[in-house]
């Protein structure tokens, strides 16, 4: 971490996160307007005024002074360190251990890994924690081995490795499709028959949260993406099949086998929706509240695919998650 350094600016018209980088090019882009935006960058200008939060975008004058309060590098930028108290659980039930892998039954509503290195309270958090040697492991900084995320609000299976060697052998399987995932679904009304769902998913440029749409639909197909460049399809395969039925008052429900090869954001929740069939409790994608209820009902049940040491095939099951159970 950069902390109490100065820099004079020799030149003006310089960008204030231009100069940054050029004076500490161990530091990111990013890292430097965190550190703008939190009030960590100050400027004295060409003349005798005090030091001032810097601006966003500001230009600098030749003779002015930049002080960098804190001002993280890139060799920061790890999953910070979650502290859990004595003899404390550990977050996520782990489902299978050895000296290449794990795997971990996220419970809904923890995130798999945090959005910056000072967040806290995510599975990644608690792994680098309890398995440091996961901390490093892989092409991400902030997943700690993890080699695939599921949303925050979806519970259920999490494959992490321990050594380059498995990450790299398994991240090779899921770019190669042939990690096959189960999950099982909760949905509104009653499913008859199963069916294949094919779909070329894009994030939906009209909205600024993340919900994931089909690109060919009519009220979008038209629009462009960020900066007027076409949007990005990803083309999603999901299989279903029926398993079980019930009812909740009056209403119908059917639970569903789901398998899927690809991994595009929100797939299943979206394909589901695009098809009708809405994820009890999943209001982003059209779903009826449930009242009392903070989660949706989508869980990851179990990954088959060849162990990335011995080569040989293997499935990882979770155990059921309270609403699939009985029915």
């Amino acid at each position: 971490m950069i902390s109490g350094k100065s820099i004079e600016i020799s030149e003006s018209g310089v960008r204030l996160d231009a100069a940054l980088l050029r004076a500490f090019p161990t530091t990111t882009r990013s890292f430097v307007r965190d550190a703008i935006a939190c009030g960590n960058v100050l400027v004295r200008g060409g003349g005798a005024d005090d030091l001032k939060p810097a601006a966003k975008g500001m230009k600098l004058r030749a003779g002015a002074i930049v002080v960098v309060k804190e001002l993280l590098e890139a060799s920061d930028n790890l999953v910070a360190l979650e502290q859990l108290p004595v003899n404390a659980p550990f977050p996520a039930a782990i489902c299978f251990a050895d000296d290449a892998i794990l795997a971990f039954d996220k419970p809904a509503g923890m995130p798999v890994q945090p959005l910056s290195c000072r967040e806290t309270g995510t599975l990644a958090n608690a792994v680098a924690a309890r398995y440091p040697e996961c901390r490093t492991i892989g092409d991400s900084p902030l997943m700690a081995g993890a080699l695939h995320r599921i949303d925050a609000n979806t519970s259920g299976l999490v494959l992490v490795a321990r050594t380059e060697q498995a990450f790299a052998n398994l991240r090779a399987q899921f770019a190669a499709q042939t990690v096959k995932k189960t999950y099982l679904a909760l949905v509104e009304g009653s499913v008859a028959t199963g069916g294949t769902l094919e779909n070329d998913l894009v994030h939906d440029p009209t909205l600024p949260y993340c919900r994931m749409i089909d690109v060919h639909d009519r009220k979008v197909s038209s629009r462009k993406g960020e900066g007027g460049r076409p949007l990005r399809a990803m083309h999603a395969v999901t299989r279903f099949m029926p398993i079980a039925h019930t009812t909740e008052g009056c209403e119908e429900r059917t639970l569903l086998e789901v398998t899927i090869y690809t991994g595009v954001t929100h797939q299943i929740r979206a394909q589901l929706a695009i098809a009708g069939m809405h994820i009890i409790n999943d209001r982003l994608y059209g779903a009826f509240a449930i009242e009392n209820q903070e989660w949706h009902c989508l869980h990851a049940l179990a990954a088959a695919f060849n162990h990335p040491v011995s080569g040989c095939p293997m499935e990882i099951r979770t155990p059921l998650p309270a609403w699939a159970q009985g029915l």
